[in-house]
């Protein structure tokens, strides 16, 4: 059975700032490229994205060395401004994102479909990287 297969990762963090400022940086190109990286030895040099139900979006992911890099994409399937993103990657795979409001904190919940060629633990650990960047950014641009 293909189902047993399917593994779903969540990934989570509360950023201290309001959940308007957390949709807007994680939404808008300008913010993308200053956090959408997994460590110190990547950037994102540049971000499209049309965030609307059928809307696309594309992040070009890059090693500073220049030694390898890729396009992070995909479809929207669900808009709720400021409080839920899902989209299917280009690979077929789903992901959903929570923005929570907590006061002037935003509980980000980020779920996804798991890929084949990495471990688990390797993926988490990824996808976390990601949104602990984003907190941080966040955090520092208020």
């Amino acid at each position: 059975m293909e189902s047993s297969n399917h593994v779903t990762i969540t990934v989570e963090t509360t950023v201290n700032a309001p959940v308007e400022q957390a949709w807007e940086y994680w939404t808008e190109p300008r913010h993308i490229t200053k956090w959408s990286f997994a460590s110190e030895d990547w950037h994102a040099p540049s971000a499209e994205n049309d965030v609307r139900v059928g809307g696309t979006f594309v992040t070009r992911m890059e090693a500073k060395d220049g030694s390898f890099g890729f396009d992070f994409g995909g479809v929207y399937d669900e808009i709720k401004v400021n409080e839920l993103i899902a989209y299917t990657l280009g690979d077929g795979r789903k992901v959903t994102i929570n923005f929570i409001s907590q006061d002037n904190n935003t509980k980000i919940i980020e779920t996804f479909d798991a890929e084949g060629t990495h471990s688990v633990e390797q993926q988490q650990a990824g996808w976390q990287a990601f949104l602990d960047n984003f907190k941080k950014y966040c955090e520092i641009s208020k």
